[in-house]
């Protein structure tokens, strides 16, 4: 199908809107990934000044720490300082904390490995602020205190339309939605002035989120609706790499779903049947997505088969045992 195959997708108004706010979502990512990591390593080394007795790699963890979950219980002096640090600076410490996503080894020594507890799920594996989402950027700004002057309303907002956006079931949006989604986007961009790639960064989202986008294959395989400069118009293939970066996304999180539940809800079948015959009848994406794909029909076939276990083995304990002969019953047979 290919990008004939991505035309006929985009030719739906309320699927095209889906994509171009998750664009707009990628364009925030990356106008903040500097912003942050440079924050963070220079608030961890100021942690570690003024506490190196504590947080000081004078005392190395041996890599015996380890968090399952939002389950942590260290084994040495130095993970359960840094794990104390990490909770003073919480904005949420009584809520739920997705201790698993860190090393805690590496937390005297690596800046991003502190931030991630500030993350949401599945954030083991990114290594620095150039490989996260705007998911794990979203969270870090509105749990972590070091962010603390950033209006946090604003900062929900964009989470909120995030969430609401990767939720989607059948991946689309209407344009009243895309339009709220624009104010919250530019409200919380003004928090951010100070940051050198913002105000280009806000340009792009509007002129992206008020674009036609009308598709037309041609030879030159590009797409309409984005004026300006010369940089800011995209290519069908630029558009179809956004486009899989984005479902991507949706099947990391819908197997991060999968994996921590022990039994899948209705929804959640429906959901991931959804999924699957979307990239079924698209099989450009299909291909692509392949790996992703794959691991998420295993996750589902692991979790049916232990769910099948549990019902085999629950209706095994709750059938009564056969009755061996109670004396008083034997007697009134015999009588």
């Amino acid at each position: 199908m290919g990008l004939g195959g991505l035309a006929t997708r985009l030719n739906c108004s309320e699927y095209k809107n889906w994509v171009k706010a998750g664009h707009g979502l990628l364009l925030l990512r990356d106008a903040l990934q500097r912003f942050a990591g440079e924050q963070l390593q220079a608030f961890h080394q100021q942690l570690i000044s003024r506490n190196s007795g504590r947080l000081g790699p004078s005392r190395p963890c041996h890599g015996r720490c380890s968090p399952r979950g939002k389950q942590f219980h260290p084994t040495c002096s130095l993970c359960e300082e840094w794990k104390k640090e990490i909770l003073n600076h919480h904005t949420n410490r009584n809520g739920e904390i997705h201790w698993g996503n860190c090393k805690p080894w590496l937390w005297p020594s690596n800046s991003w490995e502190f931030a991630k507890a500030y993350m949401p799920r599945g954030q083991t594996d990114v290594s620095g602020p150039d490989k996260c989402d705007a998911a794990a950027l979203l969270n870090l700004f509105n749990f972590c205190d070091l962010f603390s002057s950033i209006d946090q309303k604003k900062v929900r907002e964009v989470i909120k339309c995030r969430n609401e956006l990767m939720h989607s079931p059948d991946m689309k949006i209407s344009s009243s939605w895309l339009e709220g989604f624009g104010r919250h986007i530019q409200n919380l961009l003004k928090e951010f002035q100070h940051v050198p790639e913002i105000q280009r960064t806000g340009t792009r989202i509007e002129k992206l989120l008020s674009s036609d986008w009308a598709v037309n294959i041609t030879e030159g395989d590009q797409l309409d609706g984005l004026d300006g400069e010369m940089e800011d118009f995209m290519s069908q293939s630029q558009i179809s790499e956004i486009e899989k970066e984005l479902i991507k996304e949706r099947l990391q999180e819908t197997c991060l779903l999968v994996k921590e539940q022990e039994m899948l809800s209705e929804e959640d079948l429906n959901k991931i049947q959804i999924i699957k015959n979307f990239l079924k009848d698209n099989d450009d994406l299909q291909k692509s997505l392949q790996t992703e794909l794959q691991r998420l029909e295993a996750l589902e076939r692991q979790t049916n088969d232990q769910n099948l276990l549990w019902k085999e083995t629950r209706k095994v304990d709750s059938e009564p045992e056969e009755d061996e002969g109670c004396p008083v019953e034997k007697l009134k047979r015999v009588v």
